[in-house]
């Protein structure tokens, strides 16, 4: 059995970004969020660019500063030493919501950042706003739709919503209003 050095060394070094293990979901500390604010809202904007972007996020000083609650769930699983997915997420009192979420367009990471989140909302206290062609993606996966008008209203406190007869909601935001479904599990 032979051993090669410089592939060893270019795994184990070279293709992680710098405190980050490679295939390991990890959260941006808030220094962190500052480092990496430029990748990480590469990812959520290319995400969300087929939609005209991410509202929220509309250059990289929101990572740290209008999102700066936000927490940043990161990966890198492939050969380059960037990021490939990002999950971002908030703490509500109805439990976790995701906010957000970003990859670098490969096939491999839209597909992680998908799965992950459809895992994360069959959870108990993890619940999502969804519209378009994430909502169908969520549903093919599984993901309950939350209906009831008291759960939603509960999980959305202080928020001015319209609901619908079918279960989704108005609502506004970025100064739009939007159709939104609520799905997952909130507390």
């Amino acid at each position: 059995m032979s051993f090669n050095l410089h592939k060893w060394f270019r795994n184990s070094y070279l293709n992680e970004e710098e405190g980050f293990d490679k295939n390991s979901w990890e959260y941006l500390t808030n220094k962190e969020k500052s480092k990496f604010s430029d990748e990480v809202f590469d990812l959520i904007n290319n995400a969300y660019a087929p939609i005209g972007g991410n509202p929220n996020y509309q250059s990289p000083s929101d990572v740290d500063g209008s999102e700066g609650d936000a927490n940043y769930l990161v990966i890198d699983f492939d050969d380059d030493p960037e990021f490939d997915v990002v999950i971002v997420d908030k703490r509500k009192s109805s439990g976790v919501k995701p906010a957000a979420l970003g990859h670098d367009g490969s096939p491999a990471a839209r597909s992680m950042a998908v799965n992950f989140t459809a895992l994360m909302l069959k959870n108990k206290g993890h619940y999502i706003e969804v519209s378009g062609k994430l909502k169908d993606i969520m549903v093919a996966k599984g993901v309950p739709i939350v209906t009831d008008e008291e759960t939603i209203r509960t999980a959305l406190k202080g928020k001015d919503i319209e609901m619908n007869d079918d279960g989704t909601y108005q609502r506004s935001l970025g100064g739009k209003i939007h159709t939104k479904t609520m799905m997952g599990n909130p507390l």
